[in-house]
């Protein structure tokens, strides 16, 4: 019977959640689906940067001197450190369909973070455009034949991104870390729009190990990671002064209204409270300046707010005291 009540409790919250974000999601589709199609922008660029890319000596890096290389066989561990953090951010921004503690809408959070990626992301594609640096990655290095692609007469090869070895083994993008982008953006909005603090502390330093792992995996410079650290952070800090800021749900009030009708309702009866203030108000300005309220008036108030029961007969000279 517990699970069952827990069930239906569980399911109405669920269903009350999609409810209100769906209201969201039709009034601010339009700016989502701009930053989920400028990913693909994103994406193609990182691809068409790849066909300039010319494989050379590695650079001296200071990283590299510091850091022992981890080798092809352990390339995985960044990639799984930022898998990890992509999808627990994913999770965790869908909590208020379940928890009770909703500190924001999802469809808001997610506009606020595709605004940031979207910021970072133009710049990453102006910066690597602007000079291409021999690729440190395994596959990028000379006598790879992935170093380096020949012209394409395809175009729909350039255009799918040759999915998904296209996005796996790039090369030529590189200042600044796009895996750091993400991972900065994430750990940013959870530390201001989270509530837990060893979380918090977890996440950063998650974001630590992710920048070491980065650069002893050989897959960026550490001009890449160290650009994507303060350009990332500042790009947050200003575009997040701009937008407007979400509206803080532990309140318990509510976004939206549920029908014009219930909006209307709640403003005729602010101004009918304003209106009935404003009556007191005179009334009192009136007792203090010495002028005196309409006796009616005022025996009508005594009999409709307090709690005596006089005869409804009385006349005014019963009200007024005697022997003046």
């Amino acid at each position: 019977m517990y699970v069952a009540r827990e069930s239906t409790k569980l399911w109405r919250r669920v269903c009350a959640e999609t409810t209100a974000e769906l209201q969201l999601l039709f009034e601010k589709w339009q700016l989502l689906l701009a930053g989920l199609v400028f990913q693909y922008v994103h994406g193609l660029a990182a691809r068409g940067v790849h066909y300039l890319h010319r494989p050379g000596p590695l650079l001296q890096d200071l990283g590299f001197m510091a850091l022992p290389e981890l080798g092809q066989a352990k390339g995985y561990l960044s990639e799984s450190v930022f898998t990890f953090i992509f999808i627990s951010f994913l999770l965790w921004s869908f909590h208020p369909f379940i928890y009770h503690s909703k500190r924001f809408y999802t469809v808001l959070l997610w506009r606020r973070v595709l605004a940031f990626l979207v910021a970072s992301q133009f710049l990453r594609i102006i910066t690597f455009y602007s000079t291409q640096l021999p690729g440190p990655n395994y596959h990028c290095r000379e006598g790879s034949k992935l170093a380096t692609l020949p012209p394409t007469n395809n175009a729909l090869e350039v255009l799918l991104l040759n999915f998904p070895r296209g996005l796996l083994f790039g090369c030529g993008d590189l200042i600044f870390s796009s895996h750091m982008i993400f991972t900065l953006v994430f750990v940013r909005t959870y530390h201001k729009y989270g509530s837990n603090r060893l979380i918090k502390l977890l996440s950063w330093l998650m974001a630590i190990i992710q920048s070491l792992l980065i650069i002893a995996s050989r897959k960026h410079y550490t001009v890449d990671v160290v650009v994507a650290w303060y350009t990332v952070n500042l790009v947050v800090f200003f575009v997040d002064k701009k937008l407007p800021e979400m509206p803080d749900r532990t309140n318990g009030l509510s976004l939206l209204p549920v029908s014009i009708k219930d909006k209307d309702g709640k403003m005729k009866e602010e101004l009918h409270k304003l209106e009935k203030d404003g009556r007191m108000m005179d009334e009192f300005h009136k007792l203090l300046n010495g002028n005196t309220v309409d006796a009616t008036d005022w025996r009508q108030r005594v009999q409709m707010n307090g709690k005596h029961g006089e005869d409804t007969n009385h006349t005014v000279s019963d009200a007024t005291p005697t022997g003046t």
